[in-house]
């Protein structure tokens, strides 16, 4: 009975928690096309409207590295609705200058690359220049959707270019990045696990508690046994008075007290 009413509270206590987690869901749902519109429709200053020139697909050009790097990031975390510095190194060994065009990048799903889950927004560079047997750092910034739901995700960027006005793009990153709730590591969901657990050793706890004590109260219920001597009654012993079983017990009394 005790265990009822402790579960019965339990799931009190958690039913806003649960409520909380359902309504993030249904508002990420709800909001995942308005997201799409914003990110769409934002472009950075100096940027053109005609972006066809770099959504073809392209190769990269021979004498061009590039590298990324999150800075004071060693875990690649990516809070929502946030920006996230990523610095982009390309560097010019070919024989002819390259003129950087612009930066994109794109979020899919870890287990199927192939789900495209957020483009990011698109940086376009007006005559950045780069001469040969040279390198330079742009900073991209990796700003993930607020309603993403925080977990692990594939991120891959493109750094587009052009050779002698020849459009080519390079791979600088393509790898995992951990996105979590803007403002702390642990998200609403894994607050609401964590919660879950505790309240499940307390109950255990007090579960246990309780079979010790019902234990206990039924050993003391039960009662000791003693084993002793059987004591002879008066009137017994006066009727036996002068017989040969009285002389028999008289006998073997005083050898026990001998």
């Amino acid at each position: 009975m005790n265990v009822r009413v402790l579960f019965l509270a339990f799931l009190l206590l958690a039913s806003p928690l649960l409520l909380q987690v359902a309504r993030c869901q249904v508002d990420s749902e709800d909001h995942s096309s308005i997201v799409d519109d914003v990110v769409g429709e934002h472009s950075d200053s100096g940027a053109e409207e005609d972006d066809q020139d770099l959504d073809v697909n392209l190769t990269s050009a021979p004498g061009v590295e590039t590298l990324s790097i999150f800075p004071k990031n060693s875990g690649k975390v990516v809070p929502a609705g946030e920006n996230t510095e990523l610095l982009v190194a390309l560097r010019n060994d070919g024989k002819s200058r390259v003129g950087v065009m612009g930066i994109r990048a794109s979020v899919h799903l870890p287990y199927d690359h192939k789900m495209l889950v957020q483009n990011l927004t698109m940086l376009r560079f007006n005559n950045a220049s780069i001469p040969t047997s040279v390198q330079a750092t742009f900073s991209y910034n990796v700003a993930v959707s607020q309603y993403l739901q925080p977990g692990a995700f594939d991120l891959v960027g493109y750094i587009i270019y052009d050779v002698e006005g020849k459009p080519y793009q390079s791979v600088f990153y393509n790898g995992t990045i951990e996105v979590v709730e803007s403002g702390g590591l642990l998200s609403g969901e894994s607050v609401f696990l964590i919660t879950l657990g505790l309240a499940l050793l307390i109950l255990l706890g007090l579960w246990a508690y309780s079979q010790v004590q019902r234990l206990t109260k039924k050993t003391k219920k039960v009662s000791k046994v003693e084993v002793g001597t059987r004591s002879t009654d008066a009137s017994l012993d006066e009727w036996l008075e002068g017989t040969h079983l009285a002389k028999t017990l008289s006998g073997k009394s005083k050898s026990k007290k001998n």
